[in-house]
């Protein structure tokens, strides 16, 4: 019972504290610093219940566990304990660590940016629907019979009001219908479908599956640049990918990739009949090969990567506000003009 407590206290880690955590893993590395030391020292500035988790973290390391496998056990993310996996393959441990970390920040620093954009308009959109729901079940009904029994025209802003009413629950099932066919088709299609297949679907979602195909690009051009500065052959390379089971796309991917070239292909060709990889992705791997060096232009096409993902998702960001500002202004706007006209309309039949 108390092994079980334990284990359900390490998965607490957020992903700042993780990345911040592997960033400082990284410097003290960089710097000369065995890794039962560099945990040692960072424990120090670490909570109790953290430095408890560090503890039996050094525990581990000395009774064989790979560093890897310790940060599954403390519950780090997927992408992360793989950026340590690679670490572990290739000898660039610090420079790999400071990476995935920096990615981690980024990717968690833009969740946080859409969730803060969304925040205000959320809480405009609440207050809107209260008054509308007011307007559309107490003010609107009043003025409709009285405009009925004027023979009066009910005004733009009003069929406005009423057109929304009508339609907007329509909206609402569509919308949920959508998301119920979405549900369904996920649980009994999407996951039995080959995994490869799953992410080529995925790059087809407009905005996001931009987003997802310069993120995987940037993951398997990093990983695979670190493991062939370490001296590893781009065979070997991929079989390391192969055996990373707990990134299965990634395994499936090294696998596909590795048996192809096995039968005479050559890489670029291979990379670029994948279809969640960059266009410009197997250009960079044929001149990189040219060149002889083939790492350098990986490593440089990945961080290329990542600044345009930063630029893709700060141009959505930045485009999802002023769009909710404009509908809920305008439904706002209409809501009072449909109260104040029928008024003046009224005093010039007086």
């Amino acid at each position: 019972m108390i092994g079980w407590f334990i284990v359900m206290k390490r998965h607490n880690w957020s992903v700042n504290e993780q990345a911040t955590f592997l960033n400082r893993m990284g410097e003290l590395l960089a710097r000369g610093y065995p890794i039962a030391e560099a945990i040692e020292s960072l424990s120090l500035h670490l909570p109790k219940n953290r430095k408890d988790e560090m503890y039996q973290c050094l525990v581990d390391l000395k009774n064989g566990s790979s560093f890897h496998d310790v940060l599954n056990i403390l519950g780090f993310h997927n992408d992360l304990i793989g950026y340590v996996y690679f670490a572990e393959q290739h000898g660039s441990f610090a420079d790999a660590l400071q990476e995935g970390s920096s990615l981690a920040l980024v990717k968690e620093n833009d969740r946080k940016k859409l969730l803060k954009l969304l925040q205000y308009p959320a809480l405009l959109i609440f207050i809107t629907g209260f008054l509308f729901v007011f307007v559309q079940k107490s003010l609107l009904p009043k003025f409709t019979s009285l405009f009925e029994s004027m023979n009066l025209e009910a005004n733009f802003f009003m069929k406005v009001l009423y057109s929304f009413s009508t339609y907007f629950p329509i909206l609402i099932v569509i919308f949920l219908l959508f998301l119920a066919i979405g549900i369904v088709y996920y649980l009994f299609v999407f996951r039995k479908i080959p995994v490869l297949q799953q992410r080529s679907l995925l790059v087809r979602i407009p905005i996001a599956g931009r987003i997802l195909k310069l993120l995987f690009t940037h993951y398997f051009s990093v990983q695979l640049s670190f493991l062939l500065s370490g001296g590893i052959s781009v065979l070997e390379a991929l079989q390391l990918f192969e055996n990373n089971h707990r990134q299965t796309f990634y395994s499936k991917l090294g696998r596909a990739i590795k048996q192809k070239l096995l039968t005479g292909e050559k890489l670029e060709s291979i990379l670029a009949a994948f279809p969640f990889f960059e266009k410009e992705f197997s250009m960079i791997v044929k001149h990189g090969q040219e060149n002889g060096k083939l790492e350098q232009e990986l490593l440089f096409f990945s961080q290329h990567c990542v600044l345009n993902m930063e630029e893709s998702i700060e141009k959505n960001l930045k485009m999802i506000q002023p769009v909710l500002y404009l509908f809920i202004g305008f439904l706002v706007v209409s809501m009072y003009l449909a109260i104040l006209l029928p008024m003046f309309q009224l005093m010039d039949g007086i």
